[in-house]
């Protein structure tokens, strides 16, 4: 999503640039040449890394002979560190000019990682506003914060807000209960370990009807598995925010999920749940106090965190009738959305800004 918008916002700099990508369907749609789909590179946690490392490698190697054969004027890279860190060390010793966009959370552990970052990045550009004077102050490096690119996607979208979203149960009759929000990631491994538990908990809410935001890479039958034992349980595809736009609260899995459902003002309870050995190795070398960006934008537990043991049925079932059937623990929640919104919006539109770096690079 962020790189869809990204390209969108250079294109309309320079109508004539040819873009290059890995990524996903949207960035294909926005005009760049896909040339691998995220599909192909998503693995998460120490375990399954190790378990993948041959096509990493592979992936790796078969991205610096892309490039080459491409000759950029410059390389963006976004998020994903594990991979792009590698990516721009090699880049900067062909010469390629090199941005990155949504810093790596090296706050967050492997900080280390910073002083070679410094060597290799021309232009780092941050989405969080305390990575700013994180940089600075910590390690005498000046980046520009470009705020951050939800606030112009869900502004879009709330924008054009239409009353036509629906959904149909399993016989096909339009539910008339109002919705529960279950976002449970966006790789196979992290649904398989939360997903489970998020629909157990529907069997105690006979009053509403639980819905399943699928991710777009990942085939029905998938989710079809668990979700068939559950009478008020749906599914949707591609209509996450539209989903959000209409559910009285929402389960989801740590991750920007998070944030962009405290965006659309929608109370939630934070899951996560991995795999006992990457959980263990995650508590020792990770140092935030929270999971959520919600809590750590904000420095303070904003949304109930569920981890790893915690995230049970009877803890979850807990936590959401909490914001169900407690009109002021709603009100509260969406009094320090607003003041999220205020923080993340302070810079601007991100794509657009970074769109310009870019461009005056070339």
């Amino acid at each position: 999503m962020h790189g869809s918008n990204l390209i969108k916002a250079i294109r309309q700099r320079d109508a004539s640039s040819e873009i290059r990508c890995w990524g996903g369907d949207k960035m294909e749609a926005a005009g760049a040449t896909l040339v691998k789909h995220i599909s192909e590179l998503a693995f998460m946690g120490f375990v399954e890394v190790l378990m993948n490392l041959r096509t990493i490698f592979r992936n790796l190697d078969f991205c610096k002979k892309d490039i080459l054969a491409f000759k950029p004027d410059v390389l963006v890279l976004i998020d994903y560190p594990g991979f792009n860190l590698r990516i721009a060390k090699w880049a900067k010793a062909q010469n390629i000019k090199v941005v990155y966009y949504i810093a790596p959370q090296v706050w967050a552990w492997k900080e280390n990682r910073v002083k070679k970052m410094k060597q290799f990045i021309d232009q780092m550009l941050v989405i969080l506003p305390f990575e700013k004077d994180y940089f600075k102050s910590k390690w005498n490096w000046d980046v520009t914060y470009v705020g951050h690119p939800l606030i112009e996607e869900i502004e879009r979208k709330k924008a054009a807000e239409s009353n036509d979203f629906s959904i149909v149960d399993k016989s096909g009759n339009q539910v008339n209960k109002p919705f529960i929000a279950l976002l449970p990631g966006s790789r196979k491994q992290e649904i398989l370990k939360k997903l489970p538990v998020m629909l157990q908990v529907s069997k105690y809410f006979p009053d509403y009807h639980f819905v399943v935001a699928q991710a777009p890479a990942i085939d029905d039958s998938f989710y079809q598995q668990y979700t068939i034992h559950y009478p008020n349980v749906s599914m949707v595809k591609n209509q996450t925010y539209n989903l959000l736009l209409q559910s009285r609260a929402a389960l989801v899995t740590s991750g920007t999920a998070t944030l962009e459902t405290a965006l659309f003002g929608v109370p939630e309870v934070v899951c996560y749940k991995g795999s006992s050995i990457s959980y263990q190795i995650a508590k020792r070398v990770i140092k935030v106090k929270y999971i959520s960006l919600v809590n750590l934008i904000m420095d303070k537990e904003i949304v109930k965190e569920l981890i790893q043991e915690e995230m049970n049925v009877k803890n979850l079932t807990e936590e959401l009738r909490h914001l169900l059937n407690i009109p002021e623990n709603a009100e509260k929640l969406k009094k320090e959305y607003h003041r999220l919104y205020e923080l993340l919006s302070a810079g601007g539109h991100a794509s657009e800004k970074a769109a310009e770096i870019i461009t005056v690079l070339v």
